[in-house]
């Protein structure tokens, strides 16, 4: 058995898979599992990814003839991975030499249900270290206790699944959700940390995540980003009552940024925004709102909280 698999969802990757794949040559472990999930892209990226079969050990390639999401092409490298932990990577983002060495270390020491990490967070030139939001690290915790306080960053607002490692045999609490386009990792974070037994924080920053890349998912304006709406509704649908404001106010600050950032919506899609979020915002709690920034709680008003 490999002792980690490491997914690679990747869609339209053409211009980047080869620096993600060639990051991962630079941390040979003989126990590593490749998998590749080309997620019905129309360029040469498949054929990016055979360049690589040689130098990667485990190597899979996977072919999505129709675009399934991030979420669906992660799924479906989760049902071909065999490694005790399992691991993803963006195609356009890299790891640095000797990360995946340290993360499988890391939850071997620590002995629980998975590990998150910092990242670096790449525009251009510029270089950012962010830290996950749970400060007490090294330490096994309850998962439910990293939720809270509601009015907080807690580890349910860091949702990066790259962002760490997981027991490959925690199943079905690795599964994404199916249909989701964009926010996908939202439902995903808050059902890890409802239903997992334990998980750490450790101090270890290798995974890079190149952000303002053209076509992505968090530039585009576009109906997927209206998934976020679907992703929100099945959270409020799940938590338990003590976890609802926090939910909520996931929820509010999410809603605040596609305001700011409105303009990108055409008016018709402006619309379908604005008729949604006035549906949500129903199931928000008013308390939600309580200690965010002035400017941004006005955006939410905006939008028809009761």
């Amino acid at each position: 058995m490999p002792a980690l698999s490491v997914i690679v969802a990747v869609r339209d990757g053409e211009p980047y898979l080869a620096d993600a794949l060639t990051s991962l040559t630079r941390d040979p472990r003989p126990d590593l599992e490749v998998i590749v999930v080309d997620d019905g892209s129309v360029d040469a990226t498949s054929a990016v990814a055979e360049d690589f079969r040689a130098d990667l050990p485990g190597f899979r390639l996977l072919r999505n003839a129709v675009p399934a999401g991030a979420g669906g092409a992660r799924n479906a490298g989760l049902a071909l991975a065999s490694g005790r932990y399992v691991t993803f990577l963006d195609g356009d983002d890299w790891v640095a030499p000797g990360y995946l060495a340290e993360l499988v270390a890391s939850i071997d020491a620590l002995g629980c249900d998975f590990v998150r990490v910092d990242h670096v967070q790449v525009e251009g030139r510029k270089r950012e270290l962010l830290r996950a939001p749970e400060s007490r690290r090294d330490t096994v915790l309850d998962p439910r206790d990293a939720i809270l306080p509601f009015d907080a960053r807690t580890m349910v607002d860091y949702a990066y699944a790259w962002a760490g490692i997981y027991r490959r045999d925690l199943g079905p609490l690795l599964a994404f959700p199916d249909g989701l386009r964009t926010a996908e990792d939202r439902p995903w974070i808050w059902r890890l940390h409802r239903k997992a037994r334990s998980f750490a924080v450790v101090s270890l920053a290798g995974v890079f995540y190149r952000r303002g890349v053209p076509g992505s998912l968090t530039a585009v304006g576009d109906e997927r980003q209206l998934d976020f709406f679907t992703a929100y509704e099945t959270i409020l649908d799940e938590v338990e009552p003590g976890f609802l404001l926090k939910a909520a106010r996931n929820l509010t600050g999410l809603l605040a940024h596609h305001v700011e950032l409105i303009d990108r919506f055409t008016p018709e899609l402006r619309a379908r925004f604005e008729e949604r979020a006035a549906a949500v915002l129903r199931r928000v709690p008013a308390e939600a709102l309580a200690g965010m920034d002035p400017d941004r709680r006005a955006l939410v008003e905006s939008l028809g909280l009761p």
